[in-house]
This record gives C-alpha cells, structure tokens and sequence, in this order.
C-alpha cells in the first residue's frame, strides 16, 4: 500500500564546540531513533554535520529540539521534499574533524573563513573576469553537475584540495577566487585555509550549492548537470531555468547523468553510465574488475562462465573495431 505521508530532507552543520563528541553521538543517535529519523551525522570537537530523513512531523519535531537547544539555536536547515527516507539506516558517529583536510594548522571557521556571499551576489561575482571560481568538492562530484567555467580541481578526495591549489597556484593568484560546495561546510574551512594561505580575495557561497539552486532571485542560473547528493537520492536539480546535462558516460562518452558503482567491491569507482553500457559492461570498470571473482554483478544477475564470456569477447571485439 503507498503511503501519502510527505517526507522532508535535512542538510545541516554548525561549528561549536561540543565537549564530549563520543557522549554526544551516543545520546543524539538514542534521540534520532527515538523520531524514527535515519541518516548520517558526524559529530566532532569542532561542531556537528548532518543529512537525516523523516517524515514532516519528525523532522520538524528535530528541528524544533535542536533549535531549543542554545548551542544549536542558530542552526540553519536546507530542507528538501522526498517521497520517503533517503537513507536506509540512522548513523551518529563522532569523527576528528567534520570535513577532513588534515591540516598541520587546523582552521576554526569562527575565527576564520572567506568572504559570504549570498546567492545573487555570487552569481553577479561569477561573471567578472578577473574572477575564478572553484570547485571544493571531489571529482565525480564535479563530473555530475557545476558553476559553468569552474575549475575543476583533479582529486579524489577534500584532503587533497590544498594540495592541488599550491601545485597550481598560477591558475588562481591575483585573481578574486570564489570557492562553492554542496551545503557550504567545506568551504568555511577551504576558503579560511585560502586566506591564511595569502589569497587576499576569497568568498565562499553561503549555504551553498543547495541554497544557490532555492534562491528565488537566481533560480539556479549559470549552474550545468545535477548536484551529486550523499544519500540515496544521488542526484538532485538545481538550475531551475535551463537543464544542461554535462555528465558523460564513462564506457562511451555519451551525456549521463547516472551513477553507478564499479561491481568489483574492492574497487567501487563510482562512474556515470547508463543502463545499457552497465549490463554490457557487467558493471566493471575495467577487464580487471569484470572478471574479478567478486564481481557483485555477475553474482547478482548469475551470470553463468560461458555467458561472462560471450560478453567478454563482445567486448574485446569492439574494442578491436574502434581501434
């Protein structure tokens, strides 16, 4: 029987300090299933970071508790309508760092971050010339959907990003640099890192890429493909005015704006591919993965030997006439 009960998404953080991160995710997880919420929250020294589902009565009620609370009065909520939970289970785990850069001098936000700048403002500063604008997000993040003219940083996770800016400072110094990310967590220590750095212009888009795509003013405008989301929803919209796909398909470059993961589990790449390139394909990302004795894939679909081989030689033909 379908249920007509709405359900909402919440996307949140707040840098406080929290004392006892280990207590208080004991105690926030008692509290989430309590509400019947599931989701993922980090909790650290340095604040707490969280996407949850439920349905509207339970995330208001989650709201509501934790803006009761003083350390969390101000907490702003990004909240998007579902159609059910966006996550099969609920995880309140404390970590050393909310978003991890690994730095050797740890940022604190509340002392120092780039510039905010609202959704018109940023769009406005986005086309002046004598701005860059860059991505603080991963590589697949990027690949599925971002700013048009972003630079996009080639790295597979975040601790990597200061890194890659000192080995290609030349793209950026002298310019303004605008720095964006998913709900705008990992800018407020990027775009801090950027100014202890000596980059003299920094802003960063409050709230991020979610608040940017709600913005009645911008609509989304100037933003190309999806925003990659880290629940079951995978891919969300953003531009409200036009719809352009930039994801391609990893086996043949055709526009794809489907998510997968590689079925060799000791490899999980996660690549955009359609429907019909992940059963050619038995969804390995290379001839390694395909034939990996592990392939969840095959198993999944239980693939006998000799079709595995039908499909490999298929391949390898192909391969063969497109040389």
């Amino acid at each position: 029987m379908k249920t007509t009960e709405k359900y909402q998404v919440l996307l949140y953080y707040n840098y406080v300090h929290i004392e006892d991160p280990e207590t208080f995710a004991a105690e926030h997880l008692q509290f989430c299933n309590e509400l019947e919420l599931k989701g993922r929250i980090l909790v650290a020294h340095e604040g707490m970071n969280g996407t949850v589902s439920g349905t509207v009565e339970q995330t208001n009620k989650y709201m509501e508790a934790m803006h009761n609370d003083p350390m969390f009065a101000d907490m702003v909520f990004k909240i998007d309508e579902a159609d059910g939970h966006a996550f099969k289970k609920m995880h309140v785990r404390p970590r050393p760092e909310l978003v991890t850069l690994r730095l050797e001098d740890d940022v604190n936000p509340k002392e120092t971050t780039g510039q905010y700048l609202s959704p018109q403002e940023f769009y406005e500063a986005m086309q002046d010339e004598d701005t860059v604008v860059l991505d603080a997000r991963n590589d697949y993040e990027y690949d599925l959907g971002h700013f048009r003219g972003a630079i996009r940083p080639d790295i597979e996770t975040f601790r990597d990003l200061p890194k890659w800016v000192k080995e290609n400072k030349e793209k950026i110094e002298g310019k303004r640099i605008l720095t964006y990310c998913t709900g705008g967590i990992r800018c407020e220590k990027f775009s801090g890192w950027l100014v202890k750095e000596g980059f003299e212009d920094v802003g960063q888009l409050h709230g991020g890429i979610v608040t940017y795509g709600k913005d009645e003013e911008v609509q989304g405008q100037l933003w190309d493909g999806q925003l990659y989301v880290f629940d079951e929803r995978i891919a969300v919209p953003v531009n409200r005015k036009e719809h352009v796909i930039v994801g391609k398909d990893y086996f043949d470059g055709q526009p794809c704006e489907r998510y997968v993961n590689c079925a060799n589990p000791e490899c999980n790449r996660q690549m955009l591919c359609s429907e019909e390139n992940e059963h050619k394909y038995m969804r390995g990302c290379s001839h390694d993965c395909r034939v990996s004795p592990r392939n969840m894939y095959v198993e999944e679909h239980n693939l006998s030997e000799e079709e595995i081989e039908t499909r490999l030689k298929r391949i390898e033909l192909e391969n063969e006439t497109n040389a």
